[in-house]
């Protein structure tokens, strides 16, 4: 079982947990997990959460001296806050994902906090080649897909670097994360579907392992919680449940009350044009999230799912909403 994280501090001051990137759709559900567990919890953000129950601290990582006032009286630090996108100059994933983490880490030795949780992504181990089964690898900026992907390899390796017995960091590596409110991927795939602009790669045959985002949040807080045998460590998380691009597709689309897509291309194809409408997007300096890219390419045409028996036992956690009732709680939030 879960053992739940100490109310207050010797002394009888609270257990002031800080989750940076709070206003996007996994930062708000670890707020909320938080909360309930009784916890408090300061947000720090651009925005206002919007999590009742939360303080906000306002400010951007880039900001050393914004990090620092949100971390005063914190004793944990669930980092999320990051420049997540498929496309963007290089020197602002720079900023936000290793300067920025690196930011908070010092604040956070400086505040005195004892456990980092850093919020990682399986891309950071990933060459382009198929998953299948696979471990949670060693995080590598060289071989990664793309400056995000490269990016969070870096910020990973910086924090797990970190780790000590006063100053216990572990990563947590959720995979493809979706659900209610999703704009990274719910959205896109039904705007498209819609549109009729979703093509399937390779018949959508590539087999996939997804995340629900309420199990998403209890992985990386029960992270915090196993901090004493996860520390120094890095962990991917999904729901065990790989299935087909296509399948899992048809699902958020049905679910969004659009048909799934019909058509489909060859994934040499569509990774060769993502690559070419990637530059041409940079060069005109385009800022929305162009159709197609190399890296999303290779996400839709190649399998990749990931061994979860370490994962659950060494965080004594499992997923608690399965890929077909997350599919029935969107489309009760698209009905609403």
């Amino acid at each position: 079982m879960e053992r739940p994280l100490p109310v207050r501090r010797a002394g009888g001051l609270p257990v002031t947990v800080l989750v940076t990137g709070a206003s996007g759709m996994l930062g708000r559900a670890v707020a909320q997990h938080l909360l309930t567990d009784g916890r408090e919890v300061r947000c720090f953000q651009r925005r206002p959460s919007g999590v009742p129950g939360a303080q906000d601290a306002l400010g951007s990582v880039e900001d050393p001296d914004a990090v620092a006032a949100a971390l005063r009286g914190c004793t944990a630090v669930i980092h999320l806050a990051a420049k997540v996108s498929f496309t963007g100059a290089a020197a602002e994933f720079e900023r936000v994902n290793v300067d920025g983490t690196r930011h908070v880490l010092d604040a956070a030795r400086a505040a005195g906090v004892t456990d980092v949780v850093q919020v990682s992504s399986p891309s950071v181990a990933h060459d382009g080649s198929s998953l299948v089964g696979a471990p949670a690898g060693p995080a590598d900026p060289r071989s990664a897909r793309g400056d995000y992907a490269r990016t969070k390899a870096a910020a990973e390796l910086l924090a797990l670097g970190l780790s000590t017995p006063t100053f216990r960091v572990a990563a947590v590596r959720p995979h493809i994360v979706w659900g209610p409110g999703d704009t990274q991927l719910v959205e896109r795939v039904v705007d498209r579907a819609r549109r009729r602009r979703l093509p399937l790669l390779d018949g959508g045959t590539a087999l996939i392992d997804t995340t629900y985002v309420d199990n998403a949040a209890s992985a990386i807080v029960a992270c915090l919680r196993r901090m004493d045998a996860a520390q120094g460590q890095a962990f991917v998380v999904t729901n065990g449940e790989p299935r087909p691009i296509a399948e899992l597709v048809a699902g958020i689309c049905r679910a969004g009350g659009v048909a799934p897509p019909a058509w489909s291309l060859p994934g040499a194809l569509a990774r060769g044009a993502g690559a070419v409408i990637e530059r041409a997007w940079l060069a005109a300096g385009r800022t929305e999230e162009p159709p197609m890219t190399r890296f999303l390419a290779e996400q839709l045409s190649t399998a990749h799912w990931f061994d979860q028996r370490r994962t659950r036992d060494v965080l004594d956690w499992e997923p608690a909403v399965g890929i077909d009732e997350g599919f029935e709680r969107l489309a009760r939030h698209y009905a609403r």
